[in-house]
């Protein structure tokens, strides 16, 4: 069973592979499970039957660090991530690496892995190059969007309004995800969807978390349907200043929270010469 080592305690993961297999079907079915092997709705290798065995094991872990299954402080040691997965320690190192590499682990000399918070200056500069990313995906999509395009960033800000409203806080982020990338799909630039990918992928854990950053919601949807009237108008400049202006509140919030604050947004916070 996979650890989390918090203050020398061990605590059992809400979500284990154990969790989504029958008991008593053995390790190779905890492992398929994990993977999506052996289901007949994703194919005879899974929804990742294309990736080699190391894609596999990273985009297993990285669901679990964004769904927050695997919270920060969590520790990935490699032997025994790979005794439960059956996968020899080669793999796994190969995963953690990318997964350093994108900011969701910190790897300790002698003492493994560790699923790592963001500091403050961290977040920051992430808000800040998300608008940079932001202004220029709207820019480019602005002229490709036509009426479908229109219609799909209309529907999701109905959505988000929706679920604003209701307080589903899940519901209205998802609904927020797609818009987003719904731009950056529209764009056509795929490397800037991928930096877009990565950058989520930082961000994305903290969302429910990071609410109070953005203050209201309901503020939220306006930005949202002003940044939609102006792509309808074919304004990309518009557009884009107004995309920039919506992702530039939560800086301003960040940079007035005092430490204690900012805690229950980010966790435990790394000292910023650590980062």
């Amino acid at each position: 069973m996979l650890v989390k080592v918090v203050g020398c305690k061990v605590l059992t993961l809400n979500r284990t592979v154990q969790d989504i297999t029958p008991i008593g079907t053995g390790k190779q079915a905890m492992t398929d499970a994990a993977f999506g092997e052996g289901d007949p709705q994703l194919g005879a290798g899974g929804k990742l039957e294309n990736l080699t065995l190391w894609q596999r094991v990273y985009e297993y872990l990285r669901e679990e660090i964004l769904a927050e299954r695997l919270r920060s402080g969590t520790e990935l040691q490699e032997a025994a991530v790979a005794r439960e997965l059956g996968v020899s320690r080669g793999p796994i190192r190969e995963a953690i690496g990318r997964l350093e590499a994108e900011g969701l682990v910190t790897v300790r000399p002698r003492r493994g892995a560790v699923v790592r918070s963001l500091s403050r200056g961290e977040f920051l500069e992430l808000y800040q190059v998300r608008e940079a990313l932001e202004a220029a995906a709207v820019r480019l999509a602005v002229p490709r969007l036509g009426p479908d395009g229109l219609a799909e960033l209309r529907g999701l800000t109905d959505e988000m309004a929706a679920c604003a409203q209701a307080e589903r806080l899940d519901e209205y982020f998802e609904a927020n995800a797609r818009f987003h990338d719904a731009i950056f799909a529209a764009s056509g630039n795929r490397r800037l969807r991928e930096m877009y990918r990565q950058l989520v992928g930082q961000m994305g854990r903290y969302r429910t978390r990071s609410v109070s950053l953005r203050g209201n919601l309901q503020r939220s949807v306006l930005e949202h349907r002003a940044v939609l009237r102006a792509a309808a108008a074919g304004n990309a400049d518009e557009a884009a200043r107004l995309l920039a202006e919506h992702i530039r509140v939560p800086q301003l919030r960040l940079q007035e929270l005092t430490d204690d604050e900012l805690q229950p947004i980010l966790g435990p916070l790394p000292l910023e010469s650590d980062s």
